[in-house]
């Protein structure tokens, strides 16, 4: 429990130093954890990145603070903006007014200071393994998501992506040395969203010929955004939902559990790299495939302190 809860030690350092430069890194040390984890786990409890949640609550304090000073430059450069312009359109977008509005008394948003509570939860069996897993090489092509990668935001802005995008799917499955799976990967987490990819798993003859329009036959295949992703040998937590007809829901539910329940409970904490799902649609092991697909979620751990 105590990664979870350490989380409230970040999030102090980061009120007390609103109106100076943040460092992320001093900020994971005030919760002894590294960077990357912080990172992962801030998002999934609070809902927002780490930058998003330090900007809100600027403007909160701004917003109170612009009743009370004749200068809006002032206000905007204690608070890290440095133009009155960059400040007026950020206060814009939060609280739907402008500096000059709130000033005379204009109705204002308002982000509380986060506080961590400690909630009873758990109480359901989570099945998972710990293993190594070795490099893996895989085709496909990305969207920067906006927002943390888990809940509702992500499963939106996947759900459109993914279908939306079916003609590349399909040509890269029939390219794809394993034709039960489907491939998701999350990589390159930032305060300012990341990257979610398609991807399948293509052989080495195909993934150095696949632009040959001498083999192909086409010669458009270098115009369709695929790219070469290499996940190198490292060690996951592997969780999988139960084999059903529709097993998307279970799999949404499983990727909060882990960050809420599973991960303060056990010792281990995320390590950097990329997040794997596959996606069983096809398991070559079922005897009846339409009801036994199921999804397997990877994620790169390290031993805790």
């Amino acid at each position: 429990m105590e990664q979870v809860f350490g989380l409230q030690a970040a999030i102090d350092y980061i009120e007390a130093h609103l109106t100076e430069k943040i460092d992320y890194d001093d900020a994971a040390k005030a919760a002894f954890v590294s960077k990357f984890h912080f990172q992962r786990v801030f998002g999934a409890v609070c809902g927002m990145t780490v930058g998003e949640y330090i900007r809100k609550r600027r403007l909160t304090l701004a917003g109170k603070e612009l009743a009370f000073c004749d200068k809006v430059l002032s206000v905007a450069l204690k608070y890290g903006y440095e133009t009155s312009e960059s400040f007026s359109r950020a206060f814009y977008k939060f609280h739907g007014i402008l500096p000059s509005a709130a000033k005379k008394g204009g109705a204002l948003k308002c982000l509380p200071r986060l506080k961590i509570e400690k909630n009873i939860t758990g109480g359901k069996e989570m099945d998972y393994e710990i293993k190594e897993i070795g490099e893996r090489v895989f085709v496909g092509y990305k969207k920067r998501f906006s927002g943390v990668p888990y809940g509702e935001e992500r499963a939106r802005q996947e759900e459109q992506f993914i279908t939306g995008t079916r003609a590349k799917q399909w040509l890269l499955l029939g390219a794809s040395c394993d034709y039960s799976t489907d491939y998701c990967i999350v990589n390159n987490i930032g305060d300012d969203g990341y990257d979610f990819y398609i991807a399948y798993e293509l052989d080495e003859w195909t993934r150095r010929e696949m632009y040959n329009p001498s083999v192909t036959g086409v010669d458009f295949m270098d115009k369709l955004g695929f790219e070469t992703i290499v996940i190198p040998r490292q060690t996951y937590a592997v969780f999988r939902t139960e084999r059903q007809r529709r097993p998307i829901g279970e799999y949404i539910d499983i990727r909060k559990r882990i960050m809420t329940e599973w991960l303060p409970s056990v010792d281990y904490v995320l390590a950097e790299g990329a997040e794997v799902v596959a996606l069983k649609w096809r398991p070559d092991d079922a005897t009846d495939r339409k009801n036994e697909k199921y999804v397997e979620i990877r994620l790169p751990v390290c031993k805790g302190r």
